[in-house]
C-alpha cells in the first residue's frame, strides 16, 4: 500500500475516534457522574439530621458535582473550538497533574462515583428522590450505560475487521 487511505477508511477512523473525544467522554460519562453526584447530595442532605456531620457531607458532594460538571463542559466547549483543554474532566483528577499522574486519579474519581451510585441504590437512598429526580438518574444511568456498550461493541467490531 502506497500509504494512502482506502475509501471509506477516513470516515471509519473519525467514527472510532468520535468515542474517544474530549466532548464525547464528558457528555456519556462525566455530566451523567456529576448528576448522580448531585442527586447522591440530595438524597444525603434529607437523608441528614439538619445541622449534622451528614449534612456538611452532602454540601460538600454538592459543590463538588457542581464543579466537576462545571470541568466537564469546559472540556466539551474546547474541544468543540478545536483547542485543548487547560483542566481535567474533573476536581481529583486536576489534582492528579500535581502528580503527574491525572489519568489514575480519575480512575480513583471513578470508583468513587460508582460507591455512591452503589450506596444509593443498597441503602435504598433512591426512595429520598422526588419523581423528577428519579428521572434523572435513570436518564444519567441510559446515557452512561448505553454509551460504555456502544463503545464496548465498536471495539470488538474494529478487532474482528
Amino acid at each position: 500500500m502506497n500509504g494512502k487511505e482506502l475509501p471509506g477508511q477516513a470516515a471509519e477512523k473519525e467514527a472510532e475516534g468520535f468515542f474517544f473525544t474530549p466532548a464525547f467522554q464528558a457528555l456519556t460519562i462525566g455530566v451523567p457522574f456529576c448528576v448522580f453526584k448531585m442527586l447522591f447530595g440530595l438524597a444525603a442532605l434529607r437523608a441528614g439530621a439538619p445541622q449534622g456531620a451528614l449534612c456538611i457531607f452532602a454540601w460538600l458532594t454538592l459543590a463538588w458535582a457542581a464543579v466537576d460538571l462545571i470541568m466537564n463542559l469546559i472540556r466539551v466547549f474546547y474541544h468543540l473550538a478545536g483547542r485543548a483543554s487547560p483542566i481535567e474532566y474533573c476536581m481529583l483528577a486536576q489534582a492528579g497533574r500535581l502528580f503527574k499522574r491525572p489519568r489514575l486519579f480519575l480512575a480513583v474519581d471513578t470508583l468513587v462515583s460508582f460507591s455512591l451510585i452503589c450506596f444509593v441504590l443498597w441503602s435504598g437512598w433512591i426512595a429520598l428522590f422526588t419523581p423528577r429526580e428519579a428521572r434523572l438518574w435513570y436518564a444519567a444511568t441510559t446515557l452512561n450505560l448505553i454509551s460504555v456498550s456502544v463503545v464496548n461493541i465498536w471495539i470488538e467490531l474494529r478487532r474482528g475487521s
